[in-house]
């Protein structure tokens, strides 16, 4: 009796495929049988858990509208951050009487006696004048431009200036208004008993005259 060729057994539930027979038979129908298997193993998994997949489906339909909606206002939020266009406010001169009179002197000439080298202290002497000779209890930004106007400076971005000012020097302070500064006690300080600042100059001994006899 002759054995069979080929033997070929399928197990959908343990999940076996069993293909016997000669190299050439196997290499040639493995492929094949193998497709058959896997299509038969989705049909019976599909009807199987069609029920348990459904309500699976069902709830993530319903989870998804709530994280895609998440989603796309945390985009929009981001989207809005970095697409809006930095502004940049540009306060103008507010006019204030900065020249010389019987009261008080201009502030050409007191800006010439304290010298000051950088806007820090160029703020500090103006918000000075404009709080002892002006009488402020407040000066506001557009008066301190006006200032750099009158003594025919350079203007700088005046908040940052300000801001800078009262977070890193404790020269000015905060006023009442949004705009508006006032003179420190350490700010008048300085403004009248450290401006000008003196240079450091090297010191050059000369000799003494007797010693230039004795030399000659």
């Amino acid at each position: 009796m002759s054995v069979p060729e080929a033997k070929f057994r399928i197990n959908a539930k343990e999940g076996i495929v069993e293909l016997e027979g000669t190299v050439t038979f196997v290499d040639k129908h493995l492929e094949k049988f193998e497709e058959l298997f896997n299509s038969a193993i989705r049909e019976a998994i599909g009807r199987g858990f069609e029920q348990g997949l459904s309500k699976q489906e069902e709830g993530n339909t319903k989870s998804l509208p709530l994280h895609t909606e998440t989603k796309l206002s945390a985009n929009q939020t981001s989207n809005t951050r970095h697409s809006s266009p930095k502004q940049s406010l540009t306060l103008p001169p507010i006019p204030v009487d900065l020249k010389v009179n019987e009261k008080k002197i201009g502030l050409r000439e007191f800006y010439a006696q304290k010298k000051p080298s950088n806007h820090y202290e160029r703020t500090a002497v103006f918000a000075y004048y404009l709080s002892h000779f002006n009488k402020k209890t407040e000066i506001r930004y557009g008066e301190l431009l006006s200032c750099y106007e009158e003594v025919d400076e350079k203007k700088p971005s005046i908040i940052d200036i300000v801001k800078n000012s009262i977070r890193y020097k404790g020269w000015l302070e905060q006023g009442y208004d949004k705009f508006a500064t006032r003179l420190t006690i350490s700010g008048e300080n300085f403004v009248k008993f450290d401006l000008p600042q003196q240079k450091a100059s090297r010191l050059v001994e000369q000799p003494h005259p007797a010693q230039l006899s004795l030399n000659r």
